[in-house]
């Protein structure tokens, strides 16, 4: 399957031409290479692209805000004029840009589909979420300028791929409605050359030549038929027919001369990423202790984890392992909450506090200033889903305890002794971290996001213990 080649228009300044420059490249490139797949899409809401190249008046299947909600683009692919294909527009997009993010959603939906050619993208005069992703998904940047202004707005774009860690390499200026009429006094003669200055004194790469301003093409957008006409077969003896020819035939040679496409890179680096997400997590579920923290019963196997309530993983990340929900709660109630009776695991206590266990977060570690053996102390902390502290209890440690007929040894050293007591017997400086977990699928915490949320909570919970 072929990789798409793909075209971003982008400029923050309106007024530069940039849905001008999409359109007609699209059908230029369909000109210069009539079997070449060209497909369009514009993040903007004025719907130039849907009157220039719709010739169907059934209902659309869907739009560019489905590309944003998991539908694979191929779905939305409708053939419209000069042999362009192209995706409709939307009015929606303002809805979902509240609650999207992240720039590679783009990207992730052009992987799967069977799309080859080139793809060319219009954006809207602003650096918003759509934006960012035709950016992040781009073999080829334009960037239309057409003064000052437009120049200056240019670094924001340039700061976008500098924080995302992408090469700037993709990145052209292109000067479009220059006025051949201007003409200056001193080593710049006109616009052109004055705005190529700029370009190469920020450190800008520019496309060859540039995109006259021309009223015979300007009015191809306003007529008594409603129609956007393409420069191609209403502009052909504007001096814009050559240069957008020229223009066409960069963007050609650079899409079959390029080494590797932004989106088999980016595939590439995701299934590496993959790759070292799986080892890590294979190491941490490896590093796991196979039974209960508090009963040693078995847990861990080599295709599942059993019935854990709870993950645990020592501050100095020597000890991982779970434990069995009854085996947690029924240290909480006895040694932290006084409990006077034995609470049963069907009691409305029960319930209340494995509900509330789902935001907290749990510590266990030697109390301040009890580094005696004799006189260990255990401080019991409860933190908030931020990891900010909601409370905490301090009980003196006894090994044996006074039961109703006999001397018995303390439920809580078992746990101490696999997680938080050294050669000795004694509690070190390490501290115990604890988190609910699901029943259904108690591993889902070792998933790289999850773990590193939770060790993200272990380092705020260690600057605020004493």
């Amino acid at each position: 399957m072929a990789t798409p080649y793909i075209v971003t228009i982008s400029s923050e300044k309106g007024g530069v031409g940039k849905t001008t420059l999409a359109t007609n490249l699209a059908i230029y490139l369909k000109a210069l290479h009539e079997d070449l797949d060209v497909t369009l899409l514009s993040f903007d809401n004025h719907f130039s692209v849907d009157q220039m190249f719709s010739i169907s008046r059934q209902p659309v299947r869907g739009d560019v805000s489905s590309l944003f909600t998991g539908t694979n683009p191929d779905e939305l692919i409708e053939i419209g004029e000069y042999g362009v294909q192209f995706i409709p527009s939307s009015n929606q997009l303002h809805i979902l840009r509240r609650d999207l993010e992240d720039p590679s959603l783009l990207i992730r939906a052009l992987a799967k589909s069977s799309l080859g050619g080139i793809v060319i993208i219009d954006t809207r005069p602003d650096l918003d979420i759509f934006t960012q992703n035709a950016l992040f998904a781009a073999d080829r940047v334009i960037v239309p300028v057409k003064d000052a202004p437009s120049m200056d707005n240019c670094r924001h774009i340039y700061d976008f791929f500098d924080s995302h860690g992408l090469s700037r390499r993709p990145l052209r200026i292109l000067p479009c409605l220059v006025d051949g009429r201007i003409h200056f006094d001193g080593p710049f003669r006109d616009p052109y050359q004055l705005l190529k200055a700029y370009a190469i004194n920020r450190g800008y790469r520019c496309m060859e030549g540039y995109i006259a301003k021309s009223p015979k093409v300007e009015s191809l957008n306003t007529n008594p038929e409603g129609k956007i006409f393409p420069v191609l077969t209403h502009g052909r003896h504007t001096e814009v027919h050559v240069q957008m020819t020229h223009v066409a035939r960069q963007v050609y040679l650079h899409s079959i001369d390029i080494d590797q496409r932004r989106l088999d890179e980016y595939c590439t680096d995701m299934a590496h990423a993959e790759h070292e997400h799986q080892g890590a997590y294979e190491k941490r579920r490896s590093n796991l202790q196979a039974g209960c923290l508090v009963c040693g019963q078995p847990l861990v196997g080599k295709e599942v984890i059993g019935p854990a309530g709870y993950f645990a993983q020592s501050s100095d990340f020597r000890i991982s392992g779970y434990l069995e929900d009854e085996c947690f709660n029924s240290l909480v109630f006895r040694y932290f909450y006084g409990a006077k009776r034995t609470i049963e695991a069907h009691d409305p206590i029960w319930d209340l506090f494995r509900e509330s266990a789902q935001r907290s977060y749990f510590v266990l570690q030697r109390a301040p200033h009890t580094r005696n053996f004799y006189q260990q102390k255990l401080s019991f902390y409860r933190f908030d889903d931020n990891g900010l502290e909601v409370s905490h209890k301090t009980i003196e440690l006894q090994e044996f305890e006074k039961r109703l007929l006999t001397k018995e040894r303390s439920d809580l050293f078992p746990l101490l002794e696999r997680t938080l007591f050294d050669k000795e017997g004694r509690l070190g400086d390490a501290f115990l971290l604890l988190r609910k977990v699901g029943s259904d699928l108690p591993e889902e915490i070792l998933y790289d996001q999850n773990f590193s949320n939770f060790a993200a909570v272990m380092a705020k919970v260690s600057t605020q213990l004493p």
